[in-house]
């Protein structure tokens, strides 16, 4: 496609998504439905059509012509996208925009929306009212009354283990699990993640909480702007602390214990490979939702994101298996194959460029701006052992003008760079 015909394209987009987002956040939009269980319902026949109208159809949708590469056999995932996580480009998809329980794939919101908080050498005792209401049988890291953490410790917890009691002590922290809940879904609306409605911090099974394969692409294009994030979602293993106890010598003590990321794309399983160029997302499993996933790999200069909800093939490892074929398929097809939408900008920049004026970068924790030099990998603290930072951001891709207006024919700001180290 020419590069001007892009641009227009692009433009009227970005301009369509502001009205779109306007009128799907009145009231009769917001009101969440519950999430799609039974294993025979179907898609519904009309959806939202953020980011292309042809993501609001349900079934498949992708432009197959000569040169591009057929899709996947044995796709069994109730809904699927791939996306070029640069340039927003969406390859493929399968009922995008369906609402289903989006399990723990919903912590990507939680952590995008309340990592800028706290610096990561921040500490805190935890209280017993910290672990209320955290949901039977839930994945925990093992965070224990009375004990202090720093805030390094309970996000490798998050992203490692999934631990749910982790995200109870930051949402208590933060205020409580209703105030933190009130502001993910500020943020969601302000990602025009608008399939989107949570109602627990940790994606455990609630009534009304739904998100979507769009939606959960969205968000994690948007973690992976914050530095903080790109570390913890491409850690295999890390220390975490354990239980104060006395030793033999009557002395109080306190050793760690190691944690390994639940990501079997990352970490590997026995019937799993470790995913060539993998560098996150994060995944989660619950009854309702069934299993769900969003992933980001790099290969040969291209990076993509990936989210599958759902398989209803019931064999092991089912939902990572099939995002790596999807995967395998968004790298051959890339740059062969038309786009069916694209991902939208959050709102406050898709209206900055409808009205063109002064606009800030990103914030992140211990992030970085325009101008930056690559972060080609980073320290990761406290003995973990991962990929470090595996994603950098690169300044000369950031779309920020001089003055830092927003470019909508250049890449949105995400990093292009991804680098494996050797695992152990």
């Amino acid at each position: 496609m020419p590069a001007t015909e892009k641009t227009v394209r692009r433009s009227a987009l970005v301009a369509s998504a502001v009205l779109l987002s306007t009128a799907l956040t009145a009231p009769a939009a917001l009101a969440a439905p519950k999430p799609t269980t039974s294993p025979s319902a179907a898609p519904p026949a009309r959806m939202s059509v953020v980011g292309g109208e042809r993501l609001g159809r349900p079934g498949t949708q992708v432009n197959l012509a000569a040169g591009v590469p057929v899709l996947p056999k044995e796709l069994s995932a109730r809904s699927w996208i791939v996306a070029d996580a640069e340039s927003g480009d969406v390859l493929a998809a399968h009922n995008a925009h369906w609402r289903l329980a989006p399990a723990s794939t919903l912590k990507m919101l939680f952590a995008d929306t309340l990592l800028p908080k706290w610096p990561r050498t921040t500490t805190h005792r935890v209280e017993p009212s910290d672990l209320a209401g955290v949901g039977a049988g839930s994945s925990m890291v093992g965070v224990k009354e009375d004990e202090t953490y720093s805030v390094h410790d309970l996000w490798l917890g998050v992203f490692l283990r999934s631990g749910n009691d982790a995200v109870h002590v930051l949402s208590a922290m933060n205020g409580g699990v209703e105030k933190t809940v009130e502001e993910m879904n500020e943020h969601a609306e302000e990602l025009q993640a608008l399939d989107t409605h949570a109602v627990s911090p940790d994606g455990y099974d609630a009534p009304g909480q739904v998100s979507s394969a769009y939606d959960l692409t969205l968000i994690a294009r948007s973690g992976l702007q914050k530095k903080d994030f790109r570390e913890y979602c491409s850690t295999v293993r890390a220390q975490f602390p354990g239980e104060t106890k006395k030793n033999k010598k009557g002395k109080r003590v306190r050793g760690s214990f190691e944690i390994q990321s639940t990501n079997r794309l990352l970490s590997g399983d026995y019937d799993v490979p470790v995913y060539q160029g993998i560098a996150g997302v994060k995944n989660g499993n619950t009854t309702n939702a069934g299993a769900t996933f969003t992933g980001v790999a790099e290969r040969d200069g291209k990076v993509l994101l990936v989210t599958v909800m759902n398989p209803r093939k019931q064999e092991s490892n089912e939902v990572y298996k099939e995002t790596a074929r999807l995967l395998d398929w968004g790298f051959a097809a890339a740059g062969k194959v038309e786009p069916v939408g694209e991902l939208v900008p959050p709102r406050s920049v898709a209206q900055a460029t409808a009205a063109p004026g002064p606009s800030a970068s990103p914030g992140e924790a211990g992030g970085t701006g325009a101008g930056s030099k690559p972060v080609a990998s980073a320290h990761t603290g406290g003995g973990a052992d991962g990929m470090g930072v595996a994603l950098g951001i690169t300044g000369g891709v950031l779309v920020l003008l001089v003055g830092g207006a927003f470019l909508v024919n250049r890449r949105w700001p995400l990093p292009d760079l991804v680098r494996r180290r050797p695992r152990p």
